[in-house]
């Protein structure tokens, strides 16, 4: 298993990544979330200029957040950078990446046509989008040569997705799903924190590295209509937003997602739900974890630090190399 990590892509994305290449991980991914985060291709080009081996790339990419040419240049633009052999994308159908804007996720079968639209602008080929024909023009220092390879995931849990990614031969980005053998790629994304030495999940410390790796559960939850009785005290939770606007209720949801606990959810995140959920681990945990993982096909942990990054991605890099 490689270890990788994840970001809710911040202004210091850059300086992370650059201290996850010198710890050891081998690839990082960025969130693209424009309603909550800055430029996805933006943070991806700064990181490859303070970097030299680290894989970079978007985890996941929202196809109807930009036309396929804009991101067959973006794509291009961060290769020129990295290098061709360390770039990758991951696309997927949408979690905050349209539910921050009011928007349903997309429908398989676009995502589909629109990563094999991307591929074929890569190769330097003729396409058709909306009814119009273009092709990827630049010449020489406007952006590499065509054709440019670089590797597509998905970002599915559910069979529609996992199909739609064995057509089209991508990879498996997975986030709280079971584990799919059979994928040559297939990191698993893992939010949370490793206990310090005598370490409770009753300390802030652990509140503020694994409180928005419970959020997220009762987010996606809720967005998506699943049973509540496999989230505790999920009504209660519910209660907190009665009082927002029902069209306005998923900018109140997502406040802070993935980066930290909002004032509605913070009295519902308890050591018991950390606990629960298995958002906090010992490093000895953690491994079994991992194995199990492994075991079921997963090839790359991706760890998403919150609190102070700088020291989970050390703590976490050190547990898995223990």
């Amino acid at each position: 298993m490689r270890l990788t990590c994840a970001f809710a892509t911040s202004m210091d994305t850059p300086e992370h990544i650059r201290l996850a290449e010198s710890l050891g991980y081998e690839h990082a991914w960025c969130y693209d979330s424009p309603a909550l985060y800055p430029d996805v291709w933006v943070q991806l080009c700064r990181s490859a200029e303070r970097t030299s081996t680290i894989g970079l790339g978007p985890g996941v990419l929202i196809p109807s957040l930009r036309h396929p040419m804009v991101t067959a240049a973006a794509i291009g633009t961060l290769v020129d950078i990295a290098g061709q052999d360390r770039v990758a994308v991951a696309v997927g159908t949408g979690f905050t990446g349209r539910f921050t804007m009011g928007q349903r996720p997309l429908k398989w079968v676009d995502v589909a046509s629109y990563v094999t639209t991307v591929r074929a602008l890569l190769r330097g080929d003729v396409v058709t989008w909306d009814g119009g024909r273009m092709q990827m023009m630049h010449p020489d220092g406007f952006g590499p040569s065509r054709p440019i390879e670089v590797p597509f995931l998905l970002g599915a849990a559910g069979p529609k997705g996992i199909a739609t990614a064995k057509e089209i031969g991508a990879g498996l980005f997975l986030a709280g799903a079971t584990p799919v053998p059979g994928f040559d790629w297939e990191p698993y994304l893992l939010p949370g924190t490793v206990l310090r030495d005598g370490e409770g999940t009753d300390s802030e410390r652990v509140m503020r590295a694994a409180g928005h790796a419970v959020t997220v559960a009762y987010h996606f939850f809720a967005e998506n209509n699943l049973p509540t009785e496999l989230l505790p005290g999920f009504d209660e939770w519910a209660g907190a937003y009665d009082d927002v606007v029902d069209d306005e209720r998923h900018l109140a949801l997502h406040d802070l997602h993935m980066i930290d606990v909002n004032a509605r959810d913070r009295p519902f995140v308890t050591p018991l739900h950390i606990e629960l959920l298995g958002a906090a681990w010992t490093a000895a945990a953690l491994r079994e974890r991992l194995a199990s993982l492994e075991a079921g096909g997963v090839t790359d942990i991706a760890y998403q630090p919150a609190g102070d990054i700088p020291s989970e991605l050390e703590a976490f890099a050190a547990a898995f190399h223990r």
